[in-house]
């Protein structure tokens, strides 16, 4: 899967200048009933593959293949149809949510849409068994979505997608607008809701304590690209990638002990710009364990290095072994190709690795 978006400059005439390379080569597979997890740094496309796969972002290339079905290729009366098994939860339950339409208006909307609609007592019926398979009383019905809490509000979206029975559900960073108390109760819910009606998710997160806690297999993007992926046990015992071992070293550790003595990697210089992507491995900007050799100029492959556990690594062995010892990374002049202002030159200053909530 590959996504791109034109960058156009012109006073009377757009012209493409260049293109913003959101996603860049993702090949994942979901498979049925467990909870996928996407995680990586805010910019790295995962929000992007996400609306991609329900083809709410045409995709540049390559296609999405649901149930045995070319996904991609859809169009008119066939992708509406398909898509009711296909829904999203999306990251702003404010925002997703018409502020005009009452709870009731907005679930109905769906069912009738699709033909579900099939007499008012039945629906009535259904409607008030979402709310209570959601934890919300059926009084909510007659409200609107300004008189609810930000959790109760995600509720209400996760709700409006299980009103068409559909087999996979994108969740889109459900919860991460949310207080941590209330992100306790979101998350268990839709374990709950997997368990009852055997759902598919795809978890899309920056929140890797939420990611473990809910995924079944975890990937790993970073600008445009997947680099690692493995199930959640495997990963967080054992990251093989520079970047995700950067990731989960800036989870803090609720033990002073602990947390003195365990490995910090800290990244130097900021995330390159997605419209002007490094060459080669798109991390070797970053990476304290850079190779003068194939770094810079070889794109490495996702390859399976242990049983269900893929890296795109050249010397993941290496790293692994301790053959290969970290090094110190200076920030480096990057040229920001954005199509507005090609002559500036942006130099990026040390920063950590982006906060992670624990």
């Amino acid at each position: 899967m590959k996504v791109h978006f034109p960058i156009k400059r012109g006073v009377f005439i757009d012209r493409t200048v260049g293109y913003v390379y959101a996603v860049d080569g993702v090949d994942l597979e979901i498979k049925r009933g467990e909870t996928y997890g996407l995680v990586g740094e805010s910019g790295c496309g995962k929000s992007t593959l996400g609306r991609a796969m329900l083809r709410l972002n045409e995709p540049t290339a390559g296609k999405m293949v649901f149930d045995g079905q070319d996904f991609s290729t859809l169009k008119g009366e066939e992708l509406r149809k398909m898509r009711r098994r296909i829904q999203m939860v999306f990251q702003d339950p404010l925002s997703s949510l018409d502020p005009r339409q009452s709870v009731e208006s907005i679930l109905v909307e769906g069912l009738r849409a699709h033909g579900l609609d099939k007499g008012k007592e039945s629906t009535s019926k259904r409607l008030r068994e979402l709310l209570s398979a959601v934890g919300l009383p059926a009084s909510a019905l007659r409200k609107y979505p300004h008189e609810f809490s930000g959790g109760q509000r995600q509720r209400i979206g996760i709700a409006r997608a299980l009103a068409l029975e559909p087999d996979l559900i994108v969740a889109d960073e459900p919860v991460s607008a949310l207080d941590v108390s209330v992100q306790a109760q979101v998350v268990n819910l839709m374990e709950e809701l997997q368990e009852q009606f055997g759902l598919t998710y795809l978890v899309i997160a920056h929140d890797l304590a939420v990611v473990k806690h809910i995924s079944d297999r975890v990937g790993v993007m970073y600008l445009g690209g997947l680099v690692e992926e493995a199930t959640a046990e495997d990963l967080y015992a054992e990251p093989l990638h520079p970047y995700t071992r950067a990731l989960l070293s800036a989870i803090p550790v609720p033990d002073p002990v602990v947390e003195d003595r365990r490995e910090r990697i800290l990244l130097a210089g900021d995330l390159p710009s997605p419209a002007n992507p490094p060459t080669g491995c798109r991390f070797h900007t970053r990476c304290p364990w850079r190779q003068a050799s194939r770094c810079d100029t070889e794109r490495p492959a996702l390859r399976e290095l242990k049983p269900g556990h893929k890296v795109a690594c050249h010397w993941a062995e290496q790293i692994q072994s301790g053959e290969i010892q970290p090094h110190e990374v200076k920030p480096i002049l990057v040229e920001e190709n954005d199509g507005l202002s090609p002559d500036v030159p942006l130099v990026g200053p040390a920063s950590v690795t982006e906060a992670l909530n624990p």
